[in-house]
């Protein structure tokens, strides 16, 4: 069922992924028959609330236009950067030359984070479409955490139950999502996702429970998973 919520989606995938020492960037992996970013890119292309898809890729990229997804007239390419913030700025500045309007939600997702279910993100559309700043789809951590002291060793052990795991999507509005990387950057912030760019321009973005098995491939292992 469609949600509604018009949508444009960034993908970064100028990453060349070191961890997992593999004869090419993790996002064009075999899996289950087609290169691991078209299983990424999929669950996107199947709903019908989608306005455009803008893939960011280094300018050395061997591999995108091997794959039958790139002649698809719903994908755009434009360079990536040397972070992930970077590129995600740049996608986001293609998508208004494509159309785009500052109110429009974006969606950045993980290239090599294949496994997000339509029922996540139908979620993520619905319970953020009008929200004021926008959020990201979060499982709770499950497991006890540690921090660790500069020795090794345990230092204390904090309460879980404030902690959460977070993944992509992350759903924001174009032209404060834009603002707010542009900001962090020039500032010589540290941003890990889309989501820290906001919170350091002072917004919250809101946490959205998802599926715990849309898993960022990183290592051999959690390609084999999936594979399984």
């Amino acid at each position: 069922m469609s949600s509604a919520v018009p949508f444009w989606v960034v993908i970064p995938a100028a990453g060349i992924g070191q961890r997992m020492q593999a004869d090419r960037p993790k996002q064009y992996l075999p899996l289950k028959g087609k290169a691991l970013i078209e299983h990424t890119l999929d669950c996107f292309l199947d709903h019908p609330d989608l306005r455009g898809l803008m893939v960011c890729l280094a300018d050395n990229d061997g591999y995108w236009q091997q794959l039958a997804c790139a002649t698809d007239a719903r994908i755009q390419c434009c360079s990536g950067g040397r972070e992930r913030a970077d590129s995600v700025l740049n996608g986001l500045l293609a998508l208004q030359q494509q159309g785009a309007q500052a109110a429009d939600w974006v969606l950045v997702h993980d290239a090599a984070r294949p496994n997000l279910a339509r029922k996540d993100l139908d979620k993520l559309l619905s319970q953020l479409a009008t929200d004021p700043v926008g959020g990201l789809l979060a499982v709770p951590v499950r497991d006890t955490l540690k921090q660790a002291g500069p020795d090794g060793r345990v230092r204390n052990t904090p309460d879980r139950s404030q902690f959460w795991q977070a993944y992509t999507p992350q759903m924001f509005r174009l032209g404060a999502l834009q603002q707010a990387l542009s900001a962090a950057l020039a500032a010589g912030a540290t941003i890990t996702d889309e989501a820290s760019a906001m919170e350091w321009s002072g917004h919250a973005p809101r946490l959205i429970e998802g599926r715990a098995d849309n898993i960022k491939v990183t290592r051999p292992e959690d390609l084999a998973w999936l594979d399984r």
